[in-house]
C-alpha cells in the first residue's frame, strides 16, 4: 500500500487477504482463550480423574458461556483428555487339546520372544518347532517380524520339509492378521489358535522358548543381531542333534523321530 500507494481494497486483493483480517489482525490462541485455558487448568488441577463431560458441565453451571466445541478445543490443545482404556477384543477360542501328534508335520507351534541388545535396542524372535519330535524346525531373528516375514519362513520351511497340517499359534497380531489366515486357508493349513491368556495350551513351545532364553538369550550380551544369529544358528544344531531331551527319553529330538529330508545331511556335518 504504502510502496505503490494502492488502497486496501485493492491491495488485499493482490495478495489474496481479506479486508476483515486487514483491520482485524489474528490474536494468539493463548491470549484469545485465557480465560478458558484458566479455567481449564484450575478446575483439571483440582479434580485430575475428570473427563471431558464433566468439566464441562461444571464450567456450564459456574455460568461460564463457552460452548462445548470451543471448550474441547482448548481441552485437546492442553493435552488434558485421559486415555481411553480399550481392551482388545479377541474372539473366544475352543480349547486345544495338547497331543504330541505321532508323526512329523502334523503340527507345528508358533511362538514370538523379546529381547534387547547391549546398546538398548530391541529386536523379536519366532520360534517354531515340530510337535512330533519337539524339532526347532527355524528360529527368526529381527528387529520386526511381521506376518508376511512369517508366512515367508513357512514358506521356506515347506519347501524343504513338507507341508504341516496344522500350525498352533496364540492369538498375536501377526497371526490374527489376513495376510497369515490367508496364506494358510491357500495351502490348507489349519490353524489352532489356543484361548487368550492359556499359554499352557502351547506348552511345547514355551517350554522350547525356556530353554533358548536360558541357554542363548539370557547366557550373552549382544551388540548386534548378526551375533544373535550365528550363535542361535549353532544352538539349533546342537538341540536337534546334541542335546538330550527330557521328555523324549533323554535322546535329542532327531534321534527320537528322524527327519528323512534333512536328518543325514546334518548328521554328516555334525558327527564327522
Amino acid at each position: 500500500m504504502h510502496e505503490h500507494q494502492l488502497p486496501v481494497r485493492r491491495a488485499c486483493q493482490v495478495v489474496r487477504l481479506s479486508r476483515t483480517a486487514y483491520y482485524r489482525p489474528p490474536i494468539a490462541p493463548a491470549r484469545r482463550d485465557a480465560s478458558v485455558i484458566t479455567a481449564l487448568t484450575a478446575l483439571v488441577a483440582e479434580h485430575g480423574r475428570w473427563g471431558f463431560w464433566k468439566c464441562f458441565a461444571w464450567l456450564r453451571r459456574r455460568g461460564h458461556p463457552w460452548n462445548h466445541k470451543r471448550v474441547h478445543r482448548v481441552y485437546c490443545a492442553l493435552r488434558l483428555n485421559l486415555p481411553r482404556r480399550a481392551k482388545r477384543r479377541v474372539p473366544r477360542r475352543l480349547r486345544q487339546p495338547l497331543v504330541a501328534p505321532a508323526l512329523l508335520n502334523q503340527t507345528w507351534a508358533l511362538d514370538f520372544m523379546a529381547d534387547v541388545l547391549y546398546d538398548g535396542r530391541r529386536f523379536r524372535v519366532l520360534t517354531i518347532i515340530d510337535e512330533g519330535n519337539r524339532e526347532a524346525m527355524a528360529i527368526e531373528v529381527g528387529r520386526s517380524i511381521p506376518s508376511a516375514r512369517v508366512t515367508r519362513v513357512l514358506s521356506e520351511l515347506i519347501a524343504q520339509h513338507g507341508r504341516s497340517a496344522a500350525v498352533r499359534v496364540d492369538n498375536g497380531p501377526e497371526l490374527l492378521a489376513h495376510t497369515f489366515v490367508e496364506w494358510c486357508a491357500d495351502r490348507g493349513i489349519t490353524i489352532q489358535y489356543i484361548q487368550p491368556g492359556k499359554p499352557d495350551q502351547n506348552a511345547f513351545i514355551e517350554r522350547f522358548n525356556r530353554s533358548y532364553r536360558t541357554e542363548i538369550l539370557d547366557a550373552y550380551l549382544f551388540e548386534s543381531l548378526a551375533e544373535v544369529r550365528v550363535l542361535t544358528e549353532r544352538w539349533l544344531i546342537v538341540y536337534n542333534h546334541e542335546r538330550p531331551h527330557d521328555s523324549l527319553g533323554r535322546v535329542p529330538p532327531l534321534a527320537f523321530l528322524p527327519r528323512p529330508s534333512s536328518y543325514r545331511a546334518v548328521s554328516d556335518v555334525v558327527f564327522t
